[in-house]
């Protein structure tokens, strides 16, 4: 193990025990490059990086045009879609990433979301708070029945299993699932069924999104996909914002089938003040919060430290994203 200090470059804050463990090793410079006022010392630490740790910034050619040293990628996501992964291939960059310590969480958040828009939770709350709750509830303001529906997730990693146990195990819903290829999952067995993509949208309830973001994925959601869906199905997105066609869930929800949507991902991140889903009545937003609980925001940042600390002393890290 070579004990060599390096330069590090965290482009996006880390709690203070995992800073610590980074200024134990190695030379550390803290610049978020979102915040305005430290973008330019995030772009004067890049040519003398060694190694980059952080989140939620595109690391692009053009940034990797002048990190020239850079050896090692550390993110703390499980997605990598802001990483220009055909340059960090060309130039035999490490990149590594945070798959599994997030993945209750995100299932969590995104059953919560299909509680909320079946149940109407936000809606009603808010009737609440703003005084408008004077006798007892109509039939207009019902919600709908979870257990029971059948769920429908797009994507079957770690996420879209636990989902899936979620509804199956503790709602009794029927669960259909596409992926590239079937899954075999044990404690699943006889409660989940693989199924064709346009199949699973005809007959879901209630439709998950749990994909990358990928050549493939982009824009995947689109009117066809939405005219597929039965009539008053439900739409939950926590996986990519770009994987949907927004103006095509916006005229489902207006024109077509759908009856509500979840919605904790969006093309444009923060959700513009204009976008006609931020106010949309049939829509529950959410700030992007998968994985946002102490607990696990802290487990991916010691996780992602562990990464860059044995990719840097040229040891095998806990998780690397194939390049190929």
């Amino acid at each position: 193990m070579s004990e060599k200090r390096k330069q590090v470059l965290v482009f996006r804050e880390l709690p203070a025990d995992q800073l610590a463990r980074l200024q134990d090793a190695h030379d550390v410079t803290v610049a978020n490059p979102r915040l305005p006022e430290q973008k330019a010392a995030f772009e004067a630490a890049l040519p003398r990086a060694q190694g980059l740790i952080g989140a939620s910034y595109p690391i692009d050619e053009a940034v990797l045009q002048r990190a020239g040293r850079l050896e090692a990628v550390s993110s703390m996501s499980v997605g990598v879609d802001n990483y220009s992964l055909a340059a960090l291939r060309s130039r035999g960059i490490v990149l590594c990433h945070t798959p599994g310590v997030l993945t209750e969480t995100t299932a969590d958040t995104l059953f919560a979301l299909i509680m909320a828009t079946s149940r109407r939770i936000v809606e009603l709350a808010n009737l609440v708070c703003e005084g408008h709750w004077t006798d007892h509830i109509g039939e207009d303001l019902f919600g709908w029945d979870v257990h029971g529906k059948t769920l429908g997730v797009l994507g079957f990693g770690r996420i879209g299993q636990a989902l899936a146990r979620r509804a199956a195990l503790g709602f009794g819903m029927p669960v259909l699932y596409h992926s590239r290829r079937p899954v075999d999952v044990p404690d699943l067995a006889g409660h989940v069924h693989y199924t064709a993509r346009d199949e699973l949208l005809e007959r879901a309830d209630i439709v998950a999104i749990v994909l990358p973001l990928t050549d493939e994925t982009r824009g995947l959601m689109g009117s066809r996909e939405f005219a597929l869906m039965k009539p008053g199905a439900i739409f939950v997105n926590g996986a990519r914002g770009a994987i949907v066609q927004e103006p095509a869930l916006l005229d489902a929800l207006d024109v077509g089938t759908l009856r509500a949507a979840g919605l904790d991902v969006f093309a444009t991140e923060p959700l513009p003040l204009d976008s006609p889903l931020r106010t949309h009545p049939r829509v529950t937003c959410l700030p992007h919060i998968g994985s946002a609980t102490h607990e696990t925001r802290q487990a991916m940042a010691e996780m992602a430290t562990s990464n860059l600390l044995l990719a840097l002393a040229g040891e095998q890290p806990l998780a690397v994203y194939p390049l190929g």
